[in-house]
C-alpha cells in the first residue's frame, strides 16, 4: 500500500496538534523500511523541512496558504496522481474515498457548539464539524487520541469499533528543549510563588476559573502564556487583565514555558474540554505538580498523577490540595506510571501497525 502523508502541520505553528503530528512522523520514519511506500508533500512554505530516511519527500512550488482548498482540492489530487492513501494528523482530510486514514482528535465543536458565538467563529464551527462527520462516514480508519475522544465521536457518529483506533499523544519532544530565562522586572515570578497555565486562549481552556478563584484568593499568584487564537478568543481576557495578582505573559517560547514549569508552584489547567491535553504531561516530565479540571479526557489521561478541580466551581484552596496531595507517598510512582504510558515512539508503533496492516 502506498500511503501520502498530509503535510498541512508543517505550515502551522507547533501547538497541540501540529506537535503531535511532527514527533509522531519523526519516529514513524525510524520505523520504517526502504521497502515501506510512505512519501510526504513539502510545501514550498514549510516552516520545517523534515530530515526524514525512510519517508519519501516530495518537494512541490505550491504555496500552502488556504488550508480548507489544501485538504480538499490540493491534497485529494496528489493522493489520486499518487494512486496514495493519504494519512491525515489535523482533525481534515479529503471528502469521499479519498479521505484515507485520518484523525480526529477531538468533536469540541460539535459537543460545545455555544462557545461558538461570533459570524467567525460560527464558520469555523460548520467547517470543523463538516470534517468530523466526513472522516467518520468516509475515512478507511478514524485515529483520535484517547478513549474519551473515541466515545464521543461514535456517540456522535455512530462510527463501528472496528472503524476507530486510539493513539494518544507524548511528551518526549520536552527532554530536547532548552530552558530559557523570562524577563521579570517586578519579581513576579519568583520561583515557587505562582501558579502557571499554558494553552491557546480558547473558551475551553477556561480562563474565567482563574478569573473567579484569583478575586477569592489575591494572595495566590497566576502566570498565564499563550496566544489568542482567532475565532476562539476567550471573553474572560479583559477580567484577568484587571487583577493583580495575575500576570499575562503573552507568546513564550519553548525553552520559557520549561523554565516557567520547573519554576511555578504548581501547573493549572483548568480546561473543561480536551482531547488529550499535552501541556500537563510537559509539566509532569520536569517534576512539576499539575492540578486540572475533572472533565472530559483529563481524568483517563492522568489518573492519580493530577490533582483535580472541578471546571464550573472554584470554592476550593489549591494551597490546600497541594498541601495533601504532596504528603501522598504515591503521587511519584502515579506520575512515574502516566510518562511511561504516554510517549511519541508508542503513537508511531500505533500508527505503523495500521498502515502495515
Amino acid at each position: 500500500m502506498k500511503y501520502l502523508i498530509n503535510p498541512n502541520f508543517l505550515c502551522r505553528n507547533l501547538t497541540g496538534i501540529e506537535r503531535f503530528a511532527f514527533e509522531t512522523c519523526k519516529r514513524l520514519d525510524k520505523i520504517l523500511t526502504p521497502q515501506d511506500d510512505v512519501r510526504i508533500l513539502v510545501p514550498s512554505n514549510a516552516k520545517t523541512i523534515p530530515d526524514y530516511k525512510n519517508i519519501k519527500i516530495i518537494r512541490i512550488e505550491k504555496v500552502l496558504t488556504s488550508f480548507p482548498r489544501w485538504d480538499l482540492f490540493t491534497f485529494a489530487a496528489w493522493c489520486k496522481k499518487l494512486n496514495a492513501t493519504g494519512i491525515n494528523f489535523s482533525n481534515t482530510a479529503p471528502l469521499g474515498k479519498r479521505c484515507g486514514i485520518s484523525f480526529i482528535h477531538d468533536i469540541y465543536a460539535k459537543d460545545f457548539p455555544e462557545d461558538f458565538s461570533s459570524k467567525k467563529e460560527k464558520l469555523i464551527k460548520l467547517y470543523s464539524c463538516f470534517n468530523y462527520k466526513n472522516i467518520a462516514k468516509n475515512a478507511k480508519k478514524v485515529l483520535t487520541v484517547s478513549e474519551f475522544s473515541k466515545k464521543q465521536i461514535q456517540k456522535a457518529y455512530e462510527v463501528k469499533d472496528e472503524r476507530i483506533e486510539v493513539i494518544p499523544n507524548g511528551w518526549e519532544h520536552f527532554n530536547s528543549v532548552q530552558e530559557e530565562q523570562i524577563p521579570d522586572t517586578d519579581g513576579f515570578l519568583t520561583p515557587g510563588t505562582y501558579f502557571f497555565m499554558l494553552g491557546s486562549l480558547q473558551k475551553r481552556k477556561n480562563l474565567g476559573w482563574i478569573v473567579r478563584y484569583a478575586k477569592a484568593h489575591p494572595e495566590q499568584k497566576f502566570a498565564i502564556s499563550g496566544k489568542a487564537v482567532s475565532g476562539f478568543v476567550s471573553n474572560d481576557i479583559a477580567d484577568l487583565q484587571k487583577l493583580s495578582n495575575i500576570k499575562l505573559l503573552g507568546y513564550v517560547t519553548d525553552g520559557q514555558v520549561k523554565t516557567l514549569m520547573k519554576n511555578c508552584r504548581a501547573f493549572i489547567f483548568p480546561s473543561y474540554y480536551e482531547g488529550f491535553g499535552i501541556p500537563p504531561l510537559e509539566a509532569l516530565s520536569v517534576g512539576t505538580k499539575i492540578i486540572v479540571g475533572n472533565a472530559a479526557s483529563l481524568p483517563e489521561i492522568y489518573k492519580n498523577a493530577a490533582i483535580y478541580i472541578d471546571p464550573q466551581n472554584t470554592d476550593c484552596n489549591l494551597e490546600e490540595m497541594l498541601s495533601v496531595f504532596e504528603k501522598d507517598s504515591s503521587s511519584k510512582e502515579a506520575v512515574q506510571k502516566v510518562l511511561a504510558e504516554y510517549s511519541y515512539d508508542k503513537a508511531a508503533q500505533k500508527l505503523y501497525n495500521i498502515i502495515s496492516q
